[in-house]
């Protein structure tokens, strides 16, 4: 599975001219390294001498930024099966009108996935943003500037993302599904850069 290879082996795929994984892959592993990067702030303060008092509020951001870190992961596989699938779609032979009504019933089935699975990520990313925000106020200042990073990869997932959400709505069928996912990630990207920006702050201001 894509999700047990090496860094190495998936940064040479990522490379290579094989269209999977790309850019909604790349935005999963990005996103998924912000949420290991909550829980490692947390891991360290736990147990830590004057973290006492926000243990269960690292305990609870651990579990959530677990929780993102496994469901980014899986979304790594998702976004090439949706892009493979899509592809496919359009491989479908035309040569009469079932074929051609069929083939365009898949492709639209196709695009749908393919919009639905970046979405996803960017709300997870989103997710992530605000956990490091919380690791950011109550981990051990040692570590703290790791939320930082946390931050700013899941931000950049969140975004990274939405550019495959960009390119596949406007070729949906379904107007209305289109312009939700739009919307959607219009407001993602907005209050994510901005809470992103925050965390930044918190993490300078700690520092």
């Amino acid at each position: 599975m894509i999700t047990q290879t090496s860094i190495e082996t998936f940064l040479n795929d990522l490379a290579s001219k094989a269209p999977t994984p790309g850019g909604g892959s790349a935005a999963a592993v990005i996103g998924a390294m912000g949420a290991g990067l909550v829980s490692m702030v947390c891991n360290v303060s736990i147990g830590k001498k004057g973290c006492e008092a926000v243990e269960p509020e690292l305990l609870a951001v651990r579990a959530e930024s677990e929780r993102l870190r496994g469901r980014l992961t899986e979304m790594v596989a998702e976004d090439v099966a949706a892009f493979d699938g899509l592809m496919s779609a359009y491989r479908q032979p035309k040569s009469n009108d079932t074929e051609i009504a069929g083939r365009a019933a898949a492709i639209q089935a196709g695009l749908r996935g393919a919009t639905l699975v970046p979405l996803a990520c960017s709300r997870a990313a989103a997710e992530v943003i605000e956990l490091a925000r919380r690791a950011a106020t109550a981990g051990y200042r040692g570590v703290i500037s790791d939320a930082g990073v946390a931050a700013l990869a899941a931000q950049a997932a969140l975004r990274s993302a939405g550019l495959n959400v960009y390119v596949n709505a406007p070729l949906l069928a379904d107007i209305d599904f289109a312009r939700q996912s739009t919307q959607e990630l219009d407001g993602l990207i907005e209050t994510g850069g901005a809470a992103s920006e925050a965390v930044y702050a918190i993490v300078r201001s700690r520092l």
